[in-house]
């Protein structure tokens, strides 16, 4: 099950954890994939892990806080594949944390570029050749705090808020074609930035955990190859909340 030999994926901010995971697993089910990210080598060291012999992987670099960027990478997603692209996923993202009444605008404007923006151009982007063609998938990656809110994050949680509604328009104008487009919405992943938590903030955090355990990489990688596969071709403008049950909407 939930095999994917030959579809064409692309990763954005394949350079991170959870992207990295996404872009192991969906090779692992025999995807060729396309990395983006603005670290080059990073994602040259990613795909020389991946695939030793650079079998079905390719890198793209680029910052997505560029719209030209943003709008051209499909293109050369495609370009370096060989063929087009059957699988996106919007996973790159930054933050800039504050509460709202320090909040400069290039604060709360850097974030919406790059968070969703960017992820919408390149929905636009990938959806032309996808409903063309009368199938696709593509999977966001949002986040709990875009359901729940959070302190500090207004603009994050703006972002990803504004991801999920999105997705859901767009599922509803591409289903007649056969793509669908869902969301994905970790909880706390274990990271290099949960790492430095104090171990007070640690235990407070597990806490508010049903499942006692942060998320791992993987479980977003999991979750995300679940809805990309054929057996979910019949879930379009969904959320997935992956978070340990530390929210239930």
């Amino acid at each position: 099950m939930f095999r994917l030999d030959g579809k064409i994926a692309l990763v954005t901010g394949a350079s991170g954890g959870i992207g990295a995971a996404i872009a192991r697993t969906l090779h692992g089910q025999g995807a060729t994939v396309v990395l983006s990210g603005t670290r080059q080598a990073v994602l040259d060291g990613l795909a020389a892990q991946i695939a030793p012999d650079g079998a079905r992987v390719h890198v793209c670099p680029a910052d997505l806080s560029d719209p030209a960027a943003a709008d051209a990478l499909v293109a050369a997603a495609e370009a370096a594949a060989g063929a087009p692209l059957d699988i996106l996923v919007n996973n790159a993202g930054l933050t800039r944390d504050g509460l709202a009444i320090r909040m400069k605008d290039d604060d709360w404007n850097r974030v919406m570029e790059v968070d969703l923006a960017a992820p919408f151009r390149l929905c636009r982007a990938a959806l032309k050749g996808m409903l063309r063609r009368r199938s696709g998938r593509i999977v966001s990656i949002a986040s709990i705090v875009g359901i729940t809110g959070n302190a500090g994050q207004a603009n994050y949680s703006a972002a990803k808020a504004g991801m999920i509604g999105m997705s859901k328009s767009l599922a509803q104008e591409a289903g007649s074609r056969g793509v669908t487009v869902n969301v994905v919405a970790p909880g706390f992943i274990q990271t290099a930035m949960t790492d430095v938590l104090a171990e007070a903030q640690r235990e407070k955090l597990l806490g508010g955990i049903p499942l006692g355990r942060m998320g791992q990489p993987d479980d977003i990688a999991a979750a995300v190859t679940y809805l990309v596969s054929d057996e979910a071709g019949w879930i379009t403008g969904t959320t997935l909340n992956v978070n340990g049950g530390m929210a239930m909407p």
